[in-house]
């Protein structure tokens, strides 16, 4: 009789996963009440979130690669520590640069667990049984990155902000000892770190973000955008050239390469640009113009935000049934249709009612997406660079966050603004057509993308026949 996997390692793993994921957009929703209490500026608020993100998308690989190098567990258990320390500095921060300094450290925790964790539980677990482990960890981020909004709004109206940081706090004191439940990974590698790799990729990586972050408030002709991606640029060809010498890249070309690993990574970046640059702004639309609180936000996006929990496992099932590519698809098709039925509903005196068919698509299109995406790119990679493609994937995701907030609201602004309820309505149409779009060209990455080549099975030899087979 077989044994019995115990579920342990996906609890934990999938636990800091949620944890680290769900600070991304929880503090969205509390920025009202942060920018009194700390007596900043929009300019200032807006680092409360960037800080955090920039944070966890430029160090991602470096923490993954670091995991290869000295140790997987050890490195997600410091991370998970180091994001708990960080969520308690920034629960007591009483300064705006305080508050940004330490939302950026606890994005370096972040990039430290989170490509671990899946690694982590997937070296846990037999092959036959990762694919399902994996979604069930993607439907945890996943959950975490949706129910943010309405997380955050009832903190805020029940509470105040500080909660939100200090409830990471004995969440990671539980998860740190609990780490141990994982193997004790061994050293994947002993080649050099590629330190200067890590340091261009980083700044490219950073000089994109704050260019198109930049856009969305002094537009994309201002020197404070220009310069940033113009540094970007010089430092992705300063990469490339560098990648092309040293023994041990960052970026390895293999997977680089690999067909299916870059289009499942390009349909991971549209679709992630699309689907929360189109959130970020609906859940204004609920407060700013139909009026709601931002409990009543929240909760009336849990259509959206809770059938991913249920959507994901059913679509890892699925997947290992007709495979993951047929299911990124679906995701990305259910999911841009969704932004189409708002585009064509959303007005200043809309019902709820008439939202909510769109809500329930890209419900299921989110848990569809997320249930694969992971298991898709890993599928493409060899066992032995599972964390940097992990990494490369979590890095993919967030900076498509990022662009796809700042280009949607800068979409919304040059067409309409948030001066009336009317104009608010004609900047959110356009900016939820340049969303469907993108979710468009996300259906063709998924579509074009070859399917994964299973591992063929382990050599059976028939006992009575290996004394000639060794003969031979």
């Amino acid at each position: 009789m077989p044994n019995k996997i115990s579920p342990v390692p996906l609890i934990v793993g999938a636990g800091a996963a949620f944890i680290a994921s769900l600070d991304n957009l929880v503090v969205s929703i509390a920025l009202p009440q942060i920018q009194r209490s700390l007596h900043t500026d929009m300019t200032g608020l807006t680092w409360t979130v960037n800080s955090y993100t920039i944070t966890f998308a430029i160090l991602i690989l470096g923490a993954a690669a670091l995991g290869d190098r000295i140790g997987r567990r050890r490195v997600f258990r410091a991370g998970v520590a180091l994001f708990t320390v960080a969520s308690a500095a920034v629960a007591l921060s009483g300064t705006i640069a305080a508050f940004a300094a330490f939302r950026a450290v606890q994005g370096l925790g972040a990039a430290m667990l989170v490509p671990l964790s899946l690694t982590l539980v997937v070296d846990a677990v037999p092959a036959g049984r990762r694919p399902m482990t994996v979604a069930i960890w993607s439907a945890a981020q996943g959950l975490a990155v949706a129910i943010g909004p309405f997380v955050g709004g009832l903190i805020v109206e029940y509470s105040d902000w500080h909660w939100i940081f200090w409830l990471n706090v004995p969440l990671g004191l539980l998860i740190v000892p609990a780490a141990r439940v994982f193997p004790d990974t061994r050293v994947r590698t002993a080649e050099r770190f590629d330190g200067p790799g890590l340091a261009l990729l980083s700044g490219a990586i950073c000089g994109l973000v704050l260019a198109v972050t930049n856009s969305a408030v002094h537009g994309w002709g201002a020197p404070m955008s220009v310069w940033p991606l113009a540094a970007a640029v010089l430092l992705t060809v300063a990469l490339v050239l560098w990648e092309r010498r040293t023994p041990a890249p960052v970026l390895p070309a293999r997977l680089m390469r690999n067909r299916g690993f870059s289009l499942t990574n390009l349909n991971a970046l549209l679709l992630t640009a699309g689907v929360f640059g189109s959130v970020f702004l609906l859940l204004q639309f609920f407060q700013k113009v139909l009026g709601y609180g931002p409990l009543e936000a929240g909760i009336r996006t849990l259509p959206w935000t809770l059938l991913p929990a249920i959507g994901a496992p059913v679509s890892g099932i699925l997947a290992e049934r007709i495979g993951t590519r047929p299911v990124m698809i679906a995701g990305s098709v259910l999911q841009g249709a969704a932004l189409v039925w708002f585009a064509l509903t959303v007005s200043p005196g809309v019902d709820y009612v008439s939202l909510l068919p769109g809500m329930l698509c890209a419900g299921c299109g989110m848990g569809a997406f997320f249930a694969v995406v992971a298991t898709q790119a890993l599928a493409f990679t060899p066992d032995s660079d599972e964390g940097i493609a992990s990494g490369i994937n979590n890095s993919v995701r967030e900076i498509g966050v990022l662009i796809g907030v700042a280009v949607l609201a800068t979409v919304f602004l040059d067409a309409g603004g948030s001066d009336s309820p009317e104009a608010f309505v004609t900047g959110l149409r356009a900016a939820l057509w340049i969303g469907a779009g993108l979710l468009g060209a996300a259906a063709l990455a998924a579509a074009i993308t070859p399917r994964p080549t299973p591992e063929p099975p382990p050599l059976r030899v028939d006992p009575q026949e290996e004394p000639q087979a060794a003969d031979r």
